[in-house]
């Protein structure tokens, strides 16, 4: 029995090691030839089906309003501050910044400053409004860029003092694999906490809600993940009504577009909607486009509620409904659990051990019928823990992450065969050695 165990040990062994070493030639690039399919399904996660397809239709979030402030000048976003405090809002949260980019405060590099009217109405807005959460930026100063740390931040980026100082600040990174702005970003997670310089910086969700409902949002961050997964809830119908006889809704490329109410650039000018709307509830200003129904991916994120799970084509999402999905998960206290990478590769290790252990078994009692019978436990293996995945997410939020046990029960048969191989060769050789010197 314990050379069964230490053949089934070494065997996983292998299995994981084989599985490394092919994580480590595909980083070099040999198989330049697939590039265009691994970067189409690079991007794809199990979980992805669920978010997509497998939820139910959400309610509207009426504690959340979302109001496009499009290109709006700042005297412009300052009368939209002033109408909506008239509604008594319990939060505003403004995703913009109002800096000169680079700290060029001169009017050729940041001609804003030409407005000196606009700036001190947006700024009279904000401390009058009173409840104010402005966007702030984690940044790396250059000592830390150097030293090649890619997650950690040491420093801020906030807008201009006269605007900061009369608002709570809080900053609206979102997690991506986007080096600039300018670049394809795809958004699962975010951070919701950071001390910088011995300082908390909290999320800009995370802040709005804890200036909503407190106790919630410290239940929240009690979880003291450095990263939360974001659970989304939908998007917000956002064609323009005036092109509804022009666009059909297809042309959407999330599910689940009624999440959120959401309030044109123009239409809390025109008196078009009705205080109750804003009435004791977060309203989130930020870019939606210079106008519903325009088509553009400035501040827009790929999410798992695309339509195209694989090999998405256009961003779904713009930066504002991100932070809004955020904010709706904390509020109602639906967050994702998961596995910690400990537990993956504990999971794996087990689920392979067992599987070799049976291989193992099928090889010496039914040899004729092994190749057929470790294929189909292999197929059946990776359906079944596919399966899983898929029905933890949208039954439980609970993203069991099972990619590293996929891999490895997909890798299990061929590295059976391969160490059997090594192993009957080297029996083989040792057993001629062997003859040899009982022969001489």
């Amino acid at each position: 029995m314990k050379k069964f165990w230490f053949q089934s040990v070494a065997i996983t062994v292998f299995v994981f090691f084989m599985l490394w070493g092919g994580s480590k030639i595909t980083d070099l690039k040999f198989f330049a030839a697939f590039d265009p399919i691994s970067q189409a399904l690079a991007d794809f996660e199990l979980t992805d089906y669920a978010f997509s397809n497998l939820r139910p239709d959400p309610l509207v979030d009426q504690r959340i309003i979302l109001v496009n402030i499009g290109n709006l000048s700042r005297r412009e976003v300052a009368e939209q501050i002033q109408i909506i405090r008239q509604y008594k809002p319990k939060v505003i949260g403004i995703d913009s910044y109002f800096d000169c980019e680079g700290g060029l405060r001169d009017t050729v590099n940041c001609p804003q400053l030409l407005d000196v009217m606009g700036n001190l109405l947006l700024a009279n807005a904000i401390q009058e409004a009173g409840n104010v959460v402005l966007v702030s930026k984690l940044l790396q100063s250059d000592s830390l860029s150097n030293s090649n740390e890619i997650d950690g931040y040491d420093s801020m980026e906030y807008s201009d003092p006269e605007f900061r100082d009369n608002a709570k600040n809080a900053f609206a990174n979102l997690v991506t694999d986007a080096v600039s702005q300018e670049d394809v970003k795809l958004c699962r997670k975010f951070i919701p906490q950071w001390n910088v310089n011995g300082e908390r910086q909290l999320a800009f969700a995370v802040q709005m809600c804890m200036m909503y409902d407190s106790v919630k949002t410290n239940k929240f961050l009690s979880r003291n993940n450095e990263e939360e997964l974001i659970n989304y809830r939908g998007n917000v119908e956002i064609q323009d009504m005036r092109l509804r006889s022009l666009r059909t809704r297809n042309t959407q490329t999330t599910n689940f577009n009624g999440m959120f109410y959401a309030v044109d650039v123009d239409q809390l000018q025109n008196g078009e909607i009705l205080g109750d709307l804003f009435k004791d509830n977060i309203v989130i200003m930020g870019f939606l486009g210079d106008r519903f129904g325009d088509i553009t991916w400035s501040d827009k994120y790929f999410t798992p509620l695309n339509k195209k799970v694989a090999g998405r084509a256009n961003p779904d999402m713009f930066g504002v409904v991100v932070h809004a999905n955020i904010v709706a998960m904390i509020l109602n206290e639906d967050y994702v659990n998961e596995l910690t990478e400990s537990q993956q590769f504990i999971v794996a290790f087990v689920v392979c051990l067992l599987t070799v252990a049976m291989f193992i078994l099928i090889d010496r009692k039914l040899p004729a019928w092994f190749d057929a019978m470790s294929v189909l436990i292999q197929i059946i293996q990776i359906l079944a823990f596919s399966g899983l995945m898929v029905y933890f997410f949208a039954s439980f939020t609970f993203k069991l992450d099972l990619s590293l046990t996929i891999g490895v029960s997909a890798l299990v048969g061929p590295c059976y065969d391969i160490f059997k191989s090594f192993q009957n060769e080297i029996d083989r050789r040792l057993t001629k050695r062997r003859e040899q010197v009982l022969t001489s």
